[in-house]
């Protein structure tokens, strides 16, 4: 069975600061904040919640259909698909823009500041879903805002159902826009950061919010996540990563677990379980699509 993912293929420019962004920034002075950070450590990754989402899912034995958009830049990326024997008919090449890009700056309580390049994702909704990808799932998650929109409709129409996955998106829409996700998908996922302000827009704490879909799982990162359904609330257990190297797509391999375990028809708690094992791996690698699985997944079929 196949699993749509909507989202971004995005480069990933990962710094290292050796201290703490606490200790470097004023409060007092934040209406003029000039700062600069010294990163000695510097990597290009391949990332986008897109990509990391298909890593985790293919790594697990999955098999994920990326819908996204490159730049001229992106031929590297589509190549690597490849390599990995993923499907990318539905990844479109662009000119004249650059593929999406992320610069993000760690410290060393693992706290992250962000810059964002979009490029080519905000033409993302280029991609239309009709029904014809044969999948069997699909989510949506961060992209650009049109496709999102669009995606998500399509995929109500299409009877796909999905994770309605807003991650950093989120704030671009609004309590009517978010009630309208809310209404079409089937599951839900989000942080606790972004839990907070779903309920904030939509007016709707975590259990209305369950009582709209299957199911919705808040991630708590080192604490596991809340399973949510039809009102009532589960805690699943984290698990203790072996290090903390670096936090970059631990959501995105989180989610790629869900998929692959509702792909399976398991229960939404054995599906945040197996999220909360793949992240704890996830965790220990440098770069969002660098780690192994320490496991067979065949052996979670019991």
């Amino acid at each position: 069975m196949a699993a749509l993912i909507c989202g971004s293929l995005a480069f990933d420019t990962i710094m290292s600061f050796e201290g703490k962004f606490a200790n470097q920034i004023l409060p007092e002075q934040l209406h003029i904040l000039n700062v600069s950070f010294l990163v000695p450590s510097l990597r290009r990754d391949f990332g986008g919640c897109a990509g990391n989402i298909a890593y985790s899912l293919k790594l697990l034995g999955g098999q994920p259909l990326t819908m996204a958009t490159v730049g001229d830049d992106g031929a590297a990326y589509i190549e690597r698909l490849k390599s990995q024997g993923m499907e990318t008919r539905y990844v479109k090449q662009l000119t004249g823009t650059f593929t999406a890009q992320a610069m993000i700056m760690t410290d060393l309580d693992n706290n992250q500041i962000t810059a964002f390049h979009p490029g080519a994702m905000m033409q993302a909704h280029v991609n239309v879903i009709d029904g014809s990808e044969g999948a069997a799932i699909a989510i949506v998650s961060p992209d650009g805002r049109d496709a999102m929109l669009q995606h998500a409709a399509q995929l109500q129409a299409a009877g796909v159902p999905f994770v309605f996955d807003p991650g950093q998106g989120l704030p671009m829409f609004n309590g009517q826009e978010l009630l309208a996700f809310v209404e079409q998908a089937t599951w839900i996922t989000v942080n606790d950061y972004e839990a907070k302000m779903l309920c904030d827009r939509t007016g709707l704490d975590l259990a209305a919010l369950s009582m709209q879909v299957q199911g919705l799982v808040v991630t708590l990162g080192e604490q596991g996540c809340e399973v949510w359904e039809q009102g009532s609330k589960t805690l699943v257990a984290p698990v203790k990563a072996q290090e903390v190297v670096d936090p970059t797509g631990c959501g995105d391999a989180w989610r790629g677990a869900l998929l692959y375990g509702l792909e399976k028809g398991w229960s939404l708690a054995k599906c945040a379980a197996l999220g909360n094992r793949v992240g704890a791996l996830k965790v220990a690698a440098k770069g969002p699509q660098n780690y192994t699985l320490d496991f067979d997944p065949v052996t979670l079929e019991a």
